[in-house]
């Protein structure tokens, strides 16, 4: 068989996102022990940098090997003990994933559901967490990745610390893209995933726990059924000093991962943001400007993930394919009920860029132009390029 050559592609899709050249060239170090001194100063690095980037102080910091449903699984099955119940924000596929955790773990998910593409209010919190007896903990996604939803979180934390609940939040298309304030939103666990914002390829989920999430998680009744995401385990690979092994880590990915940190270093989370803001909104501009309407109102609406319905008369599969097998691009379409009706697009990390909103807007406006649904060339890319004018 050949040796594998990946063709071109603008990743504009869900996940995974562009990775900087420095990323991959850092991947491509030579492996070394994962309890070799100089890795361990790694390790070292990319805890400190993680709490920068979440807002946190807390020692419990740390990258789990695997994926953001991963980080997701390590969240879960930790806090949650047979008969705990737990409240679950389901406004889209990845709570719905996370009330799956839950059950699989013997929880009781309480589900608080709304339409696809809405928030779950504040209130309908604070009135589950009245009537629901004890509950063990809130968890909600942040960025809702099947719909483009941006949850708000801070508002949540208190009414979860009234009734003795910890807040578990998904940072999964958030983290490196928009704020994620886990100490000052009083946040107890919270993790995310390396091929988003973050522009490392997948294969990390950075996990944080706070003392009193780990209060919990130490006087568990039973010990969790997971040998693999126990972090009691894993807390003594990743503790600074004294380290034990617990499993191989992947070396490379941390590698790729310190140098992803510190590329967001250097632009500074506040420039960071303002890019993503800036993007997001000429992009919408240019698809509206196509008859493309936003899923989510703009109110929760994410700056590092766009959802857009599709109207019937545009065949959205066909237009995905043409973008990929003509111009390179990748988008992705939706999921569960909306699967065949929206397009969700992402412009995380390094693939938010005012020339890859640009280069999106022509090919589809060609595409548009040549099956009829794209009356007045340039609309889209005018749209946009007003947003760039006054907007910086």
């Amino acid at each position: 068989m050949e040796e594998f050559c990946a063709p071109r592609r603008l990743l504009l899709g869900p996940g995974p996102s562009m990775v900087h050249p420095r990323v991959l060239q850092a991947m491509a170090t030579s492996l070394v022990g994962h309890l070799d001194p100089a890795f361990l100063t790694v390790m070292n690095d990319v805890q400190v940098r993680l709490r920068q980037l979440f807002a946190t102080v807390n020692r419990f910091t740390i990258a789990v090997s695997g994926t953001g449903s991963a980080g997701m699984e390590a969240a879960v099955v930790n806090v949650v003990e047979p008969g705990d119940a737990v409240i679950v924000g389901v406004n889209g596929v990845f709570g719905t994933r996370l009330a799956a955790v839950v059950e699989r773990c013997g929880g009781k998910a309480i589900r608080i559901e709304v339409p696809w593409g809405q928030i779950i209010e504040p209130q309908m919190i604070e009135e589950r967490l009245r009537r629901s007896g004890p509950v063990k903990a809130v968890a909600l996604v942040h960025a809702e990745t099947s719909t483009g939803a941006w949850q708000p979180i801070e508002p949540i934390s208190a009414m979860c610390r009234t009734h003795d609940a910890l807040l578990i939040v998904d940072a999964v298309t958030s983290l490196g893209g928009l704020p994620v304030e886990v100490d000052q939103w009083g946040i107890d666990v919270c993790y995310s995933a390396t091929q988003k914002c973050l522009s490392c390829p997948p294969g990390l989920a950075p996990l944080t726990l706070n003392e009193r999430a780990l209060s919990v998680i130490t006087s568990r009744r039973v010990p969790c059924h997971s040998w693999y995401f126990d972090v009691s385990l894993i807390a003594d690979y990743w503790t600074e000093h004294n380290r034990a092994y617990h499993h191989t880590a992947p070396i490379s990915m941390l590698y790729g991962l310190r140098e992803a940190l510190r590329i967001i270093a250097e632009e500074g989370l506040p420039a960071r943001f303002a890019r993503h803001h800036l993007n997001s909104r000429a992009l919408m501009a240019g698809l509206m400007a196509l008859g493309l309407d936003p899923l989510p109102p703009a109110d929760p609406r994410l700056p590092t993930l766009l959802c857009v319905t599709v109207p019937p008369s545009i065949d959205e599969g066909a237009v995905r394919s043409q973008l990929l097998e003509r111009f390179g691009i990748e988008i992705g379409g939706g999921l569960g009920h909306l699967k065949g009706k929206v397009w969700r697009i992402g412009l995380m990390g390094e693939s938010s860029t005012e020339a890859n909103v640009l280069t999106l807007l022509n090919a589809l406006e060609e595409i548009g132009i040549q099956n009829g649904w794209v009356s007045v060339p340039g609309m889209a890319l005018q749209a946009a390029a007003y947003i760039y004018s006054v907007g910086r």
